[in-house]
């Protein structure tokens, strides 16, 4: 049984609920491990539309302390297989053949927001905060990176991914990430009326519909990806991205040394 997410059903309807509120729903490998096993399910049952959603005030931190602290020291090859196993989850969530629905309750940052904003559509309350913080702690935004820059172009994407500041709902709604901006009493009924509209039309047009989209860019997006993840493996190699993750970890700012 799954611990760190709740999966529930409700007729046409599935809801992964990330169920770690007391750590903001930070992304532990052993939730990623949940996710991609209730994306299974949900992808062979019933359900034509997923629901993604958080418990308590928050949608996803990103990864955890645990996570960060485990990425220190290990080998390129091991950096590699982590890196592709992170983009294999969030292609998976991309491509998924069903439609896709974040109700985005509270905070979604660096991981948090790659998942709220590869879902098909993405519903946000006003105090929702979004940002691709990878590189005030030494990261590369490597996997999210090659979608944004499709969904919202260069110039806006070289702001959030190089900046790595975080920006609010009303904000992500005009860069196009977010497509409603919805009270927090009404998110989950809103979020219900959408996927009844979706739940309106033939579901084999909807999936095929979704994957003739997504077909569009697959190629470079394959591509993309690929040297994403050498990227992300080559970044945690160098002196500042061990000082970037014991920084954050000691709640110190970190000293950069550009190496």
């Amino acid at each position: 049984m799954p611990t760190n997410l709740q999966l529930a059903h409700d007729g046409p309807l599935a809801t992964i609920t990330f169920n770690r509120p007391d750590k903001r729903n930070a992304l532990s490998f052993e939730l990623l491990e949940e996710f991609t096993t209730a994306l299974d399910e949900v992808e062979r049952g019933p359900a034509q539309v997923l629901i993604i959603t958080g418990a308590g005030k928050a949608f996803c931190a990103g990864l955890d302390l645990e996570g960060l602290k485990a990425l220190l020291g290990k080998t390129h090859d091991q950096n590699v297989q982590d890196s592709a196993r992170m983009a294999q989850i969030f292609r998976r969530l991309y491509d998924f053949p069903k439609p896709t629905i974040a109700a985005v309750n509270g905070a979604a940052i660096a991981g948090g927001t790659g998942i709220a904003t590869m879902s098909d559509f993405t519903l946000a309350v006003p105090e929702a905060k979004f940002g691709y913080t990878e590189v005030r702690i030494g990261f590369v935004p490597a996997i999210v990176s090659s979608i944004l820059v499709w969904q919202v172009g260069h110039k806006i994407a070289r702001d959030l991914l190089m900046t790595g500041r975080l920006f609010d709902a009303a904000e992500a709604y005009r860069l196009g990430l977010v497509n409603e901006v919805v009270p927090p009493e009404r998110l989950m009924d809103r979020t219900r009326e959408l996927a009844a509209l979706l739940l309106e039309n033939s579901p084999s047009s909807v999936r095929l519909t979704k994957k003739l989209i997504n077909s569009f860019i697959a190629r470079s997006l394959d591509e993309q990806i690929a040297q994403a993840v050498e990227d992300n493996a080559r970044i945690r190699t160098t002196a500042d991205f061990r000082e970037g993750i014991t920084a954050f970890l000691e709640k110190r700012k970190p000293r950069w040394s550009g190496k």
